[in-house]
């Protein structure tokens, strides 16, 4: 197996899976792990590299939309729930971002909310590092 492509590959469906569009990250991570032929931290940081850039730029889609569509009560349910928790606790919430479906909406919201950016970054490594970490440590 070409090293360097499943890298990128592992990147690619972080990434993706971290933006609005569905992906299944922890899939593609278990597998590579599972094989015993990459480094682990090469894994963990590729990973959480793609699916902390894809949080982000699903923060900066929420930053953008902000100027365009103030926010107001007509929000779907999940993302309600994400901003009662994100006006409750601010950027510590985004240690959840890694989260289904309700993951995408904190960042989104977070952004929206022009929550701090320093703070929704370091956040939101954090929970994706931890998260990518104990999938390795199940796989490896």
């Amino acid at each position: 197996m070409d090293y360097s492509m499943s890298l990128w590959g592992l990147f690619i469906s972080s990434l993706i899976s971290s933006t609005l569009a569905p992906g299944g990250s922890e899939f593609v991570l278990a597998y590579l792990a599972s094989l015993q032929q990459f480094n682990p931290g090469a894994l963990w940081l590729t990973a959480t590299t793609g699916n902390t850039l894809g949080a982000l730029i699903t923060w900066f889609m929420g930053f953008i939309a902000a100027k365009r569509f103030p926010l107001d009560n007509s929000l779907a349910h999940k993302n309600r729930r994400a901003l009662d928790v994100l006006q409750k606790w601010g950027a510590l919430a985004l240690l959840f971002s890694w989260l289904p479906l309700i993951g995408d909406g904190l960042c989104l919201l977070a952004g929206w909310l022009r929550l701090p950016f320093l703070a929704s970054l370091l956040f939101i490594v954090l929970g994706k590092a931890v998260r990518y970490a104990i999938i390795l440590s199940f796989f490896m």
